[in-house]
């Protein structure tokens, strides 16, 4: 099962609408994000061409990769973020509205049927040595066939598009606790991905995301959003009624849904007034 944690308008917005929102991963709680995963692979790629005594090429491969970094909201990806971790105290501290909203167990298996394409269902890596990755073989491969450097070079945007992608399942080891996987969309991949972006507007800005028409996925795979939802879990500090809850879902048309509710076990502290 993989966890999501969240708020009950968020929770309506899945059961109900059968919309999930991937939000824009720069916008995350770690402020590096995508770019930790770039900044790592342009220093591994540069120091191995340094060793091999391509100095010049080092300081070309440095200066693409600046330049496609200041770019980054072009290749932003989008997520929505689950984790391993069932009833845990800092799921429902951090993500989960301080323990008052809700959390929703999918079933892996059958979100992994759901995937493909410009959609990927990717576990989050932490680490902060990326020498080893494939990718840095990958680009130093390229600029060492490469008598003259030229940001036109055959299959150089296909790496880079590469490394963008997979940069969105990279988080610094400090998040590590999260055990965290990602339901990923990378737009910028245009001919793959057909979902238009839609907006949030709230008083205080606009956020930009895309959204999963989840009754159509699990069409697809003849199978229903009931079928997708494995347990639902009300926060440790809510105040949601069970009766209410129970009643919402059958008038959802999910009553299936009715006898996988449970409550937190976990001892989280209530806020104090």
């Amino acid at each position: 099962m993989l966890y999501h944690y969240t708020d009950f308008a968020a929770f309506d917005g899945i059961i109900r609408c059968a919309e999930l929102r991937l939000n824009n991963i720069l916008n995350m709680n770690d402020a590096s994000e995508m770019r930790f995963f770039m900044k790592g692979l342009c220093k591994a790629v540069a120091e191995k061409l340094q060793a091999e005594g391509e100095y010049e090429k080092s300081r070309q491969i440095e200066s693409f990769f600046q330049h496609e970094m200041a770019k980054e909201f072009r290749y932003s990806a989008y997520a929505a973020c689950f984790s391993k971790y069932r009833d845990d105290a800092a799921q429902w501290d951090r993500y989960g509205h301080f323990g008052r909203g809700v959390c929703i167990g999918f079933r892996e298996n059958l979100m992994q049927k759901m995937v493909g394409k410009a959609i990927a269902l990717q576990e989050v890596y932490y680490q902060e040595d990326i020498k080893e990755h494939p990718l840095v073989a990958g680009f130093f491969q390229l600029m060492k066939q490469q008598e003259h450097f030229s940001e036109d070079l055959p299959g150089l945007q296909r790496l880079m598009y590469d490394a963008w992608v997979q940069s969105a399942a990279f988080k610094h080891p400090s998040f590590a606790s999260e055990r965290e996987y990602r339901l990923v969309v990378s737009p910028f991949i245009s001919n793959e991905f057909m979902i238009a972006p839609k907006y949030h507007v709230s008083v205080e800005r606009i956020k930009k995301y895309y959204p999963l028409d989840l009754n159509r996925m699990c069409g697809k795979l003849n199978m229903y959003l009931a079928d997708l939802v494995g347990e639902i879990i009300i926060g440790p500090t809510s105040s949601q009624s069970l009766p209410i809850l129970q009643d919402y879902l059958d008038d959802c048309g999910l009553n299936v849904l009715k006898g996988k509710i449970s409550l937190s076990d976990c001892p989280l502290r209530k806020p104090t007034t």
